[in-house]
C-alpha cells in the first residue's frame, strides 16, 4: 500500500485530522462505514448500467450500429464491467480479511478500489453518451455529447471535490511556529 507525502496510508486521515476524540481504530471503523455508505450509492447504478448494456446486442437494431459504435459499445460494456468489479471489490476484501486485524489496509485498498471505480464508471456513463446520441443524432452529436458529459463528470466528481478540500486545507489553523 502506498503512502502520501504526510506518511499516512492513503484515504486515510491524518491522526487529529477529523477534530475528534477517537482511538486509530475508531477512526478506521468510521472512514470503513463511510466508505461503505458511498458505494451503496454507485453500486445500484453500475450494476443496472451494465445489466443494460450487456442485453443490447440482442436488439435487432444492434446489427446496424457502424464499427466505430460497436467498438465504443465494447469499450463502454468493459469499463461498465471493471466499475462493477472495483466497486463491488471492497465486499469481498472485508469478506476475506474480516476479523483480521486488517482493518487500516481495507480501508486503504477499499479507498484505491472506489476511485478506479468511479473513473471507469464515468468512462461507462461518458460511452453510453456517445452511443445514444450518435444513434440519435449524427457521429458528431455523439462525440459532442460525450465531451460535455465527460467534462461535467470531471468537474462535478474530481475539480469541485478537489477545490473544496483545498479550500478546507488552506482555512485549517495553523501551528504556530516555535523559536
Amino acid at each position: 500500500m502506498s503512502q502520501s507525502g504526510d506518511g499516512t496510508d492513503q484515504g486515510q486521515e491524518p491522526a487529529g485530522a477529523s477534530g475528534r476524540d477517537e482511538t486509530e481504530l475508531e477512526r478506521l471503523d468510521r472512514n470503513w462505514t463511510d466508505l461503505l455508505q458511498e458505494l451503496r450509492v454507485v453500486q445500484t447504478g453500475v450494476q443496472l448500467l451494465t445489466g443494460f448494456l450487456l442485453t443490447l446486442p440482442f436488439q435487432n437494431r444492434f446489427v446496424l450500429l457502424e464499427s466505430y459504435q460497436r467498438t465504443a459499445y465494447l469499450a463502454t460494456v468493459a469499463c461498465a464491467i471493471g466499475a462493477t468489479g472495483f466497486l463491488i471489490a471492497p465486499v469481498s476484501l472485508h469478506r476475506l480479511l474480516f476479523r483480521r486485524q486488517q482493518r487500516a489496509r481495507m480501508v486503504g485498498a477499499a479507498h484505491v478500489f472506489a476511485l478506479i471505480g468511479m473513473v471507469l464508471l464515468g468512462c461507462a456513463v461518458t460511452g453510453v453518451v456517445l452511443l445514444t446520441f450518435s444513434l440519435v443524432t449524427s457521429e458528431a452529436g455523439g462525440l459532442i455529447a460525450a465531451g460535455i458529459s465527460a467534462a461535467l463528470l470531471i468537474v462535478l466528481w474530481v475539480l469541485v471535490p478537489l477545490k473544496m478540500r483545498n479550500l478546507h486545507s488552506s482555512q485549517a489553523p495553523q501551528a504556530a511556529p516555535t523559536p
